[in-house]
């Protein structure tokens, strides 16, 4: 046993120290395979001597026994958000407010890269890490300690300081990020066998960390940096608390350096942008933060944002690529969309095909033809679109674009709606609309694991005619399609039997009605409560319904006017689909007669959520920006609705913004 027991601590120690030159100074001091050894040998001493297993153990970073759910845990200090700014003039009006309020000529800055994964905190009490917990409203957390204790980078046990204490409680912030080459290399193996891939490396690396069996976070090669040191353990700046991570155990956000003017600020934000394609990770931007430690403690907080830092947020990414073709697709309304096929171009982490062009007034607007060298741009994980045609790289003989007079589909003649700019295929039978119908009800629904192509085949093979046949489909009917087996077969059709009650806006939304967004289906089902009373409700009456208006109202009893549409809402009623009762939303509160529209990745709320929370304080949400509305909810990457806010000057509200306006 005291062989043993030795020997253990020895091989503990010497794998912690190739942990640390591996994740903290970038230095592979033993090859991956001799490590594996190392591990493997202590494995099997501890599994003959169990009692010699510690928390700090290298084989404890394995996956635990799955949870029933998350425990919330209260942050000791909240974790705060940060004002963004986008251009040097609003990095120097940032810098002059902090001079004119503290009165000093010259502020010390540090920077750091803005990280783009999942923030966590991080508890050691006498050098053990306890607790692991996501940012959540900024007071309190989810606890993910089991998950956030299978990643290699994140010490088990904090190493001295150079006076060779162990701090009794330290807190870290810092970011789970999925390094890119890592994040690739399984989404190759999960295509090759034929399973799902994974979205983007920040859904993922959060994805992982937010699934209550370990074992999922632990299969996947997750990084940690950290970039705060929130206890006092006597660093004065932030420089000196970097040096504290280190000396920790912690890789600390890298490309960070103190900056003693705005004029250097400039020059580190230029020179990490230049590098950000070439980094293995994603950023978004720098984070700019006053280095003196009580300088910004006397800045204090405006809201939820401490005024002593902010995020300078790069421009959206754009890169160049040539047209090969437009084409035209058919949506569920059989309104045709065109879209532009491009070059394989990497952009924003991705390698892009297409570029939306919407409509044949946006192609004549940038006057883009087939062949053209055009500048596409990305502000966020949206399709791409075109900003520019580089008009003199044109080929010659390019041809403008003539919108089509057939569908593309079924071969009948498309029209031009009065008033629209779109184009329709006159077919209502057409195989496109039919497949698009189908898809949006499966979403609407919230059903997984249907796509475009099972549709498609479930259409080809004559399984399936409208929505309602998929609640009909048996395993044994998918057995016939390529690409499902027993298993996957069965796995399909629970989830479709799971989803058969639904609310009466989300049906109504599925229904795909003409003009009928998911606002204007909540305004519908507070109205008239009830399936039944609204397809019997006169054209006058709807009319009448506050927020609907005569285009939308026609829209609607039109819909319900058609015999197939009758029909259809029969057999879903036939097919065992339950409309669950409407529960009416009030329509009075903080947020009554205001209009919003949520854009961009929130950190604290889904966009589901932050809609839900506008609704029941009696405002609306809107899928695109107007000058009619109110305000528009900004979250990370938000997009072209963001610079629509801008350009016709509505308010843009970050999400501490949204959250502390419910609050009032």
């Amino acid at each position: 046993m005291s062989d043993a027991k030795e020997r253990i601590q020895k091989l503990k120690e010497l794998i912690a120290k190739h942990r640390y030159a591996y994740h903290v100074l970038d230095s592979q001091t033993i090859s991956d395979s001799a490590l594996d050894s190392l591990k493997h040998e202590l494995y099997t001493l501890e599994q003959a001597h169990p009692d010699l297993i510690t928390p700090d153990s290298p084989t404890q970073r394995v996956g635990g026994t799955p949870l029933e759910k998350f425990q919330k845990i209260k942050h000791a200090h909240p974790m705060l958000s940060m004002e963004d700014v986008f251009s040097l003039e609003e990095f120097e009006a940032w810098y002059a407010r902090l001079q004119k309020r503290i009165d000093h000529t010259q502020i010390d800055l540090f920077c750091m890269p803005k990280l783009d994964g999942l923030a966590v905190s991080l508890v050691y009490e006498k050098g053990f890490l306890v607790t692991a917990a996501t940012r959540g409203d900024g007071q309190i957390g989810e606890e993910v300690t089991q998950n956030v204790r299978t990643i290699e980078s994140v010490p088990l046990k904090i190493e001295p300081l150079e006076n060779g204490s162990i701090p009794a409680h330290v807190e870290i912030r810092g970011e789970i990020y999925f390094p890119l080459k890592a994040f690739e290399k399984l989404n190759k193996q999960l295509a090759k066998d034929e399973k799902p891939t994974l979205a983007n490396p920040r859904n993922a690396a959060a994805g992982s960390i937010r699934q209550l069996d370990s074992t999922v976070a632990a299969s996947r090669p997750l990084a940690f940096v950290a970039w705060d040191l929130i206890s006092d353990i006597g660093q004065k700046t932030t420089e000196e608390a970097w040096q504290f991570l280190k000396q920790m155990g912690f890789r600390s956000a890298p490309d960070s350096g103190l900056a003693l003017s705005p004029k250097e600020v400039v020059t580190q934000w230029g020179v990490l942008q230049k590098r950000r394609a070439k980094l293995d990770y994603w950023i978004d931007g720098m984070v700019v933060r006053v280095n003196d430690r009580s300088l910004y403690q006397r800045l204090g907080v405006v809201g939820k944002t401490p005024r002593g830092l902010v995020a300078w947020k790069f421009p959206a990414q754009e890169a160049t690529t040539v047209v090969k073709q437009i084409e035209w697709f058919v949506g569920r309304t059989g309104a045709l969309t065109p879209v532009a096929v491009v070059e394989p171009t990497a952009l924003g982490g991705t390698m892009v095909q297409h570029a939306s062009l919407h409509n044949i007034d946006e192609i004549e607007r940038l006057d883009v033809r087939e062949g053209d060298t055009v500048i596409l741009y990305k502000a966020g994980d949206i399709i791409p679109k075109i900003k520019e045609v580089l008009k003199d790289l044109r080929p010659k003989g390019a041809r403008s674009v003539q919108p089509p007079t057939v569908c593309p589909v079924c071969g009948s003649s498309v029209a031009r709606q009065e008033g629209e700019v779109a184009l329709y295929c006159t077919n209502k039978n057409c195989f496109s609309q039919d497949q698009q119908v189908i898809l949006h009800a499966a979403r609407a629904f919230e059903i997984d694991g249907i796509g475009p192509q099972t549709i498609t085949a479930l259409l080809e093979n004559k399984l399936i005619n409208r929505p309602s046949d998929l609640f009909l489909l048996k395993p044994d009917d998918l057995l016939t399609l390529e690409g499902f087996a027993e298993v996957s077969a069965r796995k399909v059709v629970d989830q479709i039997q799971a989803h058969k009650k639904i609310t009466l806006p989300k049906f109504l939304l599925g229904l795909g009605i003409r003009n009928v967004g998911e606002q204007t289906a909540i305004d519908l089902a507070n109205q008239f409560g009830s399936l039944e009373k609204l397809m019997m409700t006169s054209l006058e009456d709807l009319i009448a319904v506050d927020g609907i208006g005569e285009v939308v109202a026609r829209s609607v009893r039109e819909f319900f006017d058609e015999p197939c549409h009758q029909e259809l809402v029969r057999a879903y009623e036939q097919a065992g689909v339950e409309i669950l009762p409407q529960t009416r939303l009030k329509t009075t509160g903080t947020l009554t007669g205001k209009t919003f529209v949520v854009t961009g990745t929130l950190e604290k709320l889904s966009r589901e959520e932050a809609k839900e929370k506008i609704r029941t304080g009696g405002g609306k949400t809107v899928g695109s920006v107007s000058s009619k509305t109110s305000f528009v909810v900004v979250g990370e990457n938000p997009g072209s609705k963001f610079e629509d806010a801008k350009r016709l000057g509505v308010r843009i509200l970050s999400e501490d913004e949204f959250l502390a306006m419910l609050h009032q």
